[in-house]
């Protein structure tokens, strides 16, 4: 015997190395394991079986799976920042030097106050938050919520940061075979002999799955399959990669775990891979059930197959007196594998009313009692099994005997790991035979063409015996055992627990169904069954089971819940990966960022951008430096990096019957080497963007958008096209970032394109509102006659890898030319000059284009766009809706953003009322007076009239309602 616990066994374990002993810590003890021990398998050979509190009634907790099922196993693992809950026991390798700690708990794991809960269930029914939290009203803020709080939670959030380093990586696979068991390492080798490039991901450090441990010949098997596909350049081969969710489009996410809880490793903690495969092969296996019997929570009752595993992977026994409950033959396996050790097996329980099979006769003659058409009354113990009683399964749980014990293995029959398959649509069948959920194959997940994105093989797709030797005897039918014993009574099914960690009993569920929830969905919110950290893969069958039962109806009209990814849970590390800290929101910078940079710009945040807000000189002010970069522009030519601009290409023989929808105009009419205005409204008829189209060929669009909405408006495209118009023939690509663009703006910017040469921009070669393509100074262009200040503009743009090029060479040509680059502020004052409005200032998501008197934007000859119904709503076409107007200051004073236009009288709330807010203000250099836009009620209509505005702290603001546009109304100044 080592020194590794008194339940390690002297023999076996073929993932563990007796030659090296690792120490750690539980609780505060020091103890010993192995290396390939995990947590669970550590903490069970050193006799530690409780290792966790339930949530609700804090029962004793200890492991019941040897996976990532383990609904209670959960443990505080490491220290300072690298501290983490809910680490399950079961998965988590052993690493020497590791501290844990139980949760849930206080003042210790075996003597927890909150166990009071326990004497007090029959106050803490399903949904008794919903009728306890009420009344009186007063308690909620000062009584229940700060105990709600206090109480919640299992394991306690780090408050250090987190000092390892995670990673992301990127990859395209034909196929990838997600499960290392003998049916995924069959599927890799008849894809990897044709040639395919096959990934297979393996979520354990060991390939195999239960073959290597249930079949004589299976580590055999599974070498020789590896030994071929490691010799196959196309296959690539990963373990500690868990599948975490599966998408549309062969879109997976995979989490490689590469020095989890090893901080001297120095390499990143875990990689989280982004997956784009052709096919997904779901090879996961499937998960025994547990059975619902009293006192099935008790530490030392665990699934049949984890007693197993345990003795079979790691040397270690769940007991020395182990009895077998069952309603399959596999379980039988258990039974021999501990006798196989040495370990008493007293009974075996079984529910049918026979068990005639290979295993179960292979079991009586090795002297095991079979007791048939028996279940379990009852188990005997607190924080350790001491013992079972036995009943009739027929029965209303009458006790026929009694066996002393120290572990019960169970097991309820085992179920298909259909996750992956139902996160992306996949349809399931119901097994009236196995009583188990399986892929319907006729109904798989399928993509944009139609074509199936994945399919299932082995255990994953209800065929169970993928797994068993050449030649091995069939096994009996597996018998549904929902509730043991069939009949039992209302008390025992207060003992009957089904969701182990939120400690959801089947007494629960029948409450749910009699109080009217009959859809599972709705059960399992008021019970919370499923919503523990293992998402009901231990209990969401035997769930919805008992819920039928009480609906009285079939398993399949009842359903199941909805699988969502992730299948485990994902760390946020890992999720952020580098992004955190500086680089939590990565700064996008334009080509030409570190000329602005040199001389001094001053930066304006603009979605992930940082754009130039002005380029003040030594001693100059902002609003200085603003002034003059105005003044430079409408007398001379200035130049603004419009590069962020957001261009979207609009492609396809739908394209302008696409953008018709997006746009309030038509844009299916703009003719080829035209531009065009337009806004976008979202269904509730808001402006949310605005910008200039130009249509490049007959079938495809380029578009502008606002800097901060680039994202956004692909956005916006792709979720009308993916969900509305799927069938529609157009493609979207955001390109903001493949070209740079140069406003070059004044009177003088023919002039200097001119001098640069290589394109005729004369206005009868390009007029206003045209584009043309060529060359400016060598540099492929395509140039646009659009203007945002109201002066003479052309826009150019050029690959981005050419956009500071063109730049210096502008400002070469220019110099005697007085040439001067502006910023977004000078930009900001010029179109406010003009009443152009600006998407976030004129707009917050309530304004309408009409609001604006932008009615002539939208279309009247198209029967629809996208918010035109929400426009024509009552309160849309309320003539009491505020509009648009100008406001000149009556004192020269600016007018304060967003300062509110109040009104006589006072509202409901007793304050007074408001009749308009200012949404732009500036001073304006080219006037020389303070310039204002707003949204006032009834404003188009009371031209000349005096507004107040009152400032707390300040005399009231005035200023007369005047037209929106106070610079060059003929708009003669873009013509140069």
């Amino acid at each position: 015997m080592t020194q590794t616990g008194p339940f390690r066994l002297p023999a076996g374990g073929r993932l563990i190395d007796r030659a090296y002993q690792l120490p750690f810590r539980f609780d505060g003890r020091h103890l010993r394991g192995l290396v390939g021990d995990t947590l669970a398998s550590a903490l069970l050979a050193n006799g530690q079986m409780l290792m966790g509190r339930s949530f609700k009634y804090h029962r004793p907790r200890g492991p019941i799976s040897c996976g990532v099922e383990e609904p209670n196993a959960l443990l505080g693992l490491g220290q300072g920042g690298r501290f983490e809950p809910n680490q399950r026991a079961t998965t988590t390798p052993l690493v020497a030097g590791m501290v844990t700690s139980a949760q849930n708990c206080w003042p210790s794991l075996t003597a927890d106050v909150g166990a009071v809960n326990n004497w007090l269930y029959r106050f803490f029914p399903a949904g008794f938050y919903y009728k306890t939290f009420m009344y009186p009203r007063g308690f909620w803020k000062h009584v229940f919520e700060p105990i709600i709080r206090r109480s919640a939670g299992l394991g306690k959030a780090p408050t250090e940061a987190d000092p390892d380093k995670y990673e992301q990586a990127y990859a395209h696979v034909d196929l990838v075979v997600v499960g290392g068991g003998i049916a995924g390492l069959s599927a890799a080798l008849e894809a990897g002999r044709a040639g395919k490039s096959v990934w297979v991901l393996e979520q354990t450090p060991n390939w195999g799955g239960r073959t290597p441990a249930d079949h004589a010949d299976g580590l055999a098997r599974i070498d020789a399959a590896l030994a071929e596909l490691r010799a196959l350049p196309n296959v690539t081969l990963r373990r500690n990669t868990m599948a975490t969710g599966l998408y549309d489009h062969g879109y997976l996410l995979a989490r490689e775990a590469l020095a989890d809880h090893d901080p001297n490793a120095g390499i990143p903690r875990q990689r989280l891979w982004r997956i784009r495969a052709g096919h997904v092969v779901v090879a996961t296996g499937a998960l025994e059930r547990p059975l619902s019997f009293a006192g099935n929570d008790v530490p030392g009752v665990m699934l049949a197959s984890a007693v197993r595993d345990y003795i079979a992977d790691y040397g270690v026994a769940a007991g020395r007196s182990i009895v077998v409950v069952t309603n399959n033959d596999d379980a039988y396996r258990t039974a021999l594998a501990a006798l196989d050790t040495g370990l008493s097996v007293p009974v075996i329980i079984d529910a049918r009313a026979n068990a005639a099979g290979a295993l179960p006769e292979a079991a009586r003659a090795r002297g095991i009692r079979v007791l048939t058409g028996s279940a379990i009354a009852g188990v005997k113990g607190g924080q350790s099994v001491e013992g079972v009683k036995i009943c009739a399964q027929s029965g209303s749980g009458e006790v026929t005997e009694e066996i002393a014990a120290d572990c019960v293995a169970m097991s309820g029959g085992w179920s298909p790991v259909v996750h992956l398959w139902s996160h992306c649509g996949g349809k399931l069948n119901w097994s009236e035979t196995e009583s188990f959920f399986a892929p319907d194959p006729n109904r798989p997940p399928t993509g944009a063409d139609g074509k199936a994105m994945a399919s299932c093989t082995g255990a994953a797709s209800g065929d169970l015996l993928v797994a068993a030797a050449t030649g091995a005897a069939p096994e009996s039918a597996t018998m549904p055992v929902w509730v043991m014993p069939a009949h039992a009574t209302r008390k025992m099914k207060f003992k009957m627990w089904l969701d182990f960690q939120n400690d959801v009993k089947v007494s629960d569920v029948e409450l749910a169904a009699q109080e009217g929830y009959q859809s599972v969905e709705h059960t399992k919110r008021y019970t919370t069954l499923g919503m523990a950290t293992d998402q009901g893969k231990v209990s969401n069958i035997n769930g919805l089971a008992v819920l039928s039962g009480a609906l009285n109806q079939p398993i399949p009209a009842t359903g199941t819940t909805t699988f969502r990814p992730p299948y485990t849970p994902l760390t946020f590390g890992t999720i952020a990966a580098e992004a955190r800290g500086d680089l939590f929101q990565p700064l996008r910078k334009t080509p030409m960022h570190g000329w602005h940079e040199a001389r001094g710009a001053y930066w304006e945040p603009v979605g992930h951008w940082r754009r130039a807000y002005c380029y003040p000189k030594s001693g100059e002010s902002h609003a200085d430096a603003v002034a003059r970069e105005i003044r430079a522009v409408r007398a001379g030519v200035g130049t603004l990096d419009a590069s962020t601009l957001g261009k979207i290409i609009v492609k396809g023989p739908d394209a302008g019957r696409f953008l018709d929808m997006m746009y309030t105009g038509m844009m299916s009419s703009l003719p080829v080497g035209k531009c065009r205005y337009g806004l976008i409204c979202n269904e509730n008829g808001f402006l949310i963007d605005d910008g200039v189209a130009a249509r490049l060929s007959e079938d495809t669009w380029l578009v502008h958008t606002t800097t901060g909405g680039a994202d956004r408006m692909h956005g916006h495209f792709e979720d009308w096209l993916q969900t509305e118009w799927w069938d529609w023939k157009v493609y979207t690509a955001n390109v903001t970032e493949q070209w740079a663009q140069v406003a070059v703006v004044g009177p003088k910017a023919r002039e200097l394109l001119e001098r640069l040469g290589g394109m005729d921009v004369s206005p009868e070669a390009l007029p206003f509102m045209g584009w043309v393509t060529g060359e400016i100074a060598g540099i492929p262009a395509r140039v646009y006659r659009i203007s945002f200040s109201g002066e003479l503009s052309f826009e150019v743009a050029v690959p981005a890898n050419r956009g500071l090029e063109l730049w210096e060479k502008l400002h070469a040509a220019g110099a005697d030319l007085g040439i001067t680059p502006y910023g977004t502020e000078a930009m900001h004052v010029m179109r406010a000059e003009k009443g152009f409005i600006m998407i976030g200032d004129e707009t917050d998501g309530t304004v309408i284009p009409q609001d604006l008197g932008l009615g002539w934007a939208i279309s009247k000859k198209k029967p629809d766009y996208l918010g035109k119904r929400a426009q024509e709503r009552s309160h849309m076409t309320d003539p009491d809706r505020w509009k648009l107007v100008g406001l000149e200051s009556l004192d020269g004073r600016v007018l304060p953003d967003g300062a509110l236009a109040v009104a006589d009288g006072v509202n409901a709330n007793r304050q007074r009322r408001t009749q308009g807010r200012v949404t732009s203000t500036y001073m304006s250099p080219t006037l020389n007076a303070p310039i204002a836009m707003a949204l006032v009620l009834h404003g188009p209509e009371r031209m000349g009239e005096v507004l107040e505005f009152p400032v707390e702290g300040q005399e009231s603001y005035k200023a007369r309602i005047v037209d929106p546009v106070f610079y060059d109304k003929e708009g003669s100044r873009a013509n140069g």
